[in-house]
This record gives structure tokens, sequence and C-alpha cells, in this order.
């Protein structure tokens, strides 16, 4: 279970409309990429969950869109304020098995920051970045290889990303396997391509959470024949595995 802890805002920047960079100093148990941690916002029962971005030098790097009153209130802190938090919570992203070829990243939207945080802890990746419209691009400058891709043509290539994915398998790219974090219909579009060629993937999956440590069962969803909680057992899945059905 991730340690509860106070930490200490360090910096709020607006990246887009709606999406804030969230600079929090604390001292998370195992910060790796693909996990997150839990934060409490006064005046709100339930906690966020928010994937980490990245943490350095003990502040966490925490990259999240606006949806509500909660995230709203996010948005308007301040350096300074203080943050209840739980974490490093859930399963990230499994390290490199030695395969050939390079580790292919596929996200969309909001579902960039926590690839982006595997890229620059493993440089030997390439991401597939699909975003609604130019104006809706958010830290692709950051990544060591990115394509672009939008929906309706204004950045990059006019495409989604599972079928670029798709190009790059039809062309025998070198391809170890590949992670990839956003919307449902994005993730279930890029396990099948995978499964089509045979290609390991793991999702990134999201799902409303309650207590953020499994104890809870908001969380649950489909996976291995069974039911498993994404705030404890995942929220990384193998994608063979994921979304199978009990």
């Amino acid at each position: 279970m991730g340690k509860r802890m106070t930490g200490t805002v360090r910096s709020v920047a607006r990246l887009a409309d709606g999406v804030y960079d969230l600079r929090v100093e604390a001292g998370l148990t195992n910060p790796a990429p693909g996990r997150f941690v839990h934060l409490a916002v006064p005046g709100f029962p339930l906690r966020r969950p928010i994937s980490l971005c990245g943490c350095e030098n003990g502040v966490a790097r925490l990259v999240f869109a606006v949806k509500g009153g909660g995230t709203a209130a996010m948005a308007a802190w301040r350096p300074g304020d203080t943050v209840d938090l739980l974490g490093a919570l859930g399963n990230g992203f499994p390290e490199p098995d030695g395969g050939a070829g390079k580790t292919v990243l596929v996200g969309g939207g909001i579902g960039l920051p926590p690839l982006l945080y595997y890229a620059k802890t493993h440089p030997d990746t390439h991401c597939i970045a699909g975003f609604r419209s130019a104006g809706h691009v958010i830290l692709a400058g950051e990544f060591p290889s990115l394509e672009l891709c939008t929906d309706d043509g204004s950045a990059g290539f006019s495409s989604y990303p599972h079928q670029r994915l798709e190009e790059l398998l039809k062309n025998r790219e070198p391809v170890a396997r590949v992670l990839a974090c956003g919307p449902e219909p994005l993730l279930k579009a890029t396990a099948k391509v995978c499964r089509e060629f045979g290609t390991p993937c793991f999702v990134s999956a999201e799902e409303r959470m309650g207590c953020g440590v499994g104890a809870c069962l908001v969380c649950v969803c489909a996976a291995g024949g069974t039911y498993k909680r994404v705030c404890k057992d995942g929220p990384v899945f193998d994608a063979a595995e994921w979304g199978e059905t009990v």
C-alpha cells in the first residue's frame, strides 16, 4: 500500500485549454512509470487518481485535465499549498525483456503523461500520439521520438494512433512491444492490432476509483476471465487478458 503523506505544491502551469502541469514535492514510495498518486481535494469526499508524468529529486510531476469541481480546485492550487496524498500506487509498466526492436508507446490526449515518464526513463522508444486537433496537443516536444496524429489533420498525420501502429507493423518495423494509455476505444483498437501481429501489448486502464488501494472494489474491470481492481491489480494490464469477459 502506498504511504499517506503531506506534499507541498511547487508549481501549477497551464499546458492547454483545461490541462495543467502540477509539481508536488513529496516522498513518494517507488514512483515508477505507470503508477499513480491519489490526491485529496478539500471539500470533496473522494480522492483524485493522477498518473505520474515524472518524479525527480522528490518532486512529482502530475499532468491532469479539468473534468469537474475537484480537478478545477486542483488547477487553482498555488505554490506553498499543502496536499494530502497516497502514493505511489498500482502496478506500473513492465521493464523491457530484451526483445529485439523498440518499445512503441501509443497514447491519446491525457494518456500521454505516463508514457512520457516511461520515455524519459527508457529513451529507446517511439511514441505515436493522438489528439483531437493541433490546439489540444500537449507534451509532444518532450519525447525522444514521436509522430503526431490528429483527428482533423490540423497537425501531423490525419489518422488515429492505432492506424499508424498498424502501418509500422505491416512494414515489419522491429517492435518489441507496445505500451498504450488513453481513451478506452484507443486501447481496444491498439490491443486488437497487436493481437493480429502477435506483438506483446500492455495497456494502462482507467476507471473511477474510491479508495485507491483495492478495498472498495469500485474500479473493477474484466481481465483474465475474472474481475480485477484497476487501482491494485493495475492500472497496467497485459492486453491479452484485459477486457476478457467473465
